[in-house]
């Protein structure tokens, strides 16, 4: 018979084990909110930042969880609620305050798009959440969205008032490019698969280095350049795949069943 002190040991644990993935999604919640913080004082690149850090911290949460045995309603419903903050509304905050207030007094339209589109993407999540294929995502996940747009953010204060004009309206015109791709049904790598524990090829050493000493150096363009190569990939493969299908020699193969990612 376990004992008294024993057993609630235990429980107080076990408890604990289901507050630890909460924690870092109140930690990402409380970053997304900072970095509206931060963009009301006009600084738009630690901004940036602190939304790419929350996704950091969002990719943590689900696989404690996972790992802990915690994954419960409440957990994936928090999460959700969460991510519209920091990767839909922050990020369409930032986008407004940086320029677009200033390019046309409409403009703000164009922020709540984004934010209603990753609203919904996050809503459809939850619902088509027993859809299992960890290959794919069904649309553009939400944090990948915001890494995007504030990709394009960190830059745009390096420029002049003259091209400045040219980057308001690439801001807008990715602000519903994006805000589309997140509710479209294009699928997107998960990476899911990516099994970092087996043993790679020495061959693989170079390009992995190459990468690296690009990040350490050009830390903003590299982001910039894989969140534009992520958020395309989708439609492209989408289009690829089309046009194979109409091929009359081409074989057909039973498409995968997607799943959503927050």
């Amino acid at each position: 018979m376990i004992r008294e002190p024993v057993r609630r040991r235990r429980l107080g644990l076990r408890r604990g084990a289901y507050l630890l993935p909460s924690l870092f999604t109140m930690g990402s919640m409380v970053l997304g909110f900072y970095a509206m913080i931060l963009g009301l004082h006009e600084h738009f690149r630690m901004a940036a930042a602190m939304v790419f850090l929350a996704g950091l911290l969002d990719s943590v949460d689900g696989r404690i969880a996972r790992l802990t045995g915690t994954e419960s309603d409440f957990g994936k419903e928090y999460d959700s609620l969460a991510d519209v903050i920091t990767f839909g509304a922050a990020p369409a905050l930032l986008a407004y305050l940086w320029g677009l207030e200033d390019f046309s007094e409409d403009t703000w339209l164009l922020s709540v798009f984004f934010m209603v589109c990753c609203a919904t993407r996050l809503a459809r999540f939850n619902v088509q959440s027993k859809v299992t294929d960890s290959r794919y995502f069904v649309g553009l996940p939400a944090p990948a969205a915001a890494f995007c747009i504030c990709s394009i953010l960190v830059f745009a204060p390096e420029y002049s008032d003259d091209v400045k004009v040219y980057m308001q309206i690439v801001m807008g015109m990715a602000l519903l490019l994006v805000g589309v791709l997140m509710v479209s049904t294009f699928r997107y790598m998960s990476g899911k698969q990516l099994d970092l524990r087996r043993r790679w090829s020495y061959r693989a050493v170079v390009p992995i280095a190459a990468i690296v000493l690009v990040i350490i150096y050009q830390p903003w363009a590299t982001m910039l350049v894989l969140t534009a190569f992520y958020t395309l990939s989708g439609p492209v493969a989408g289009l690829i795949a089309r046009f194979r299908r109409r091929e009359p020699n081409a074989p057909e193969e039973p498409a995968p069943p997607a799943e959503g990612v927050p």
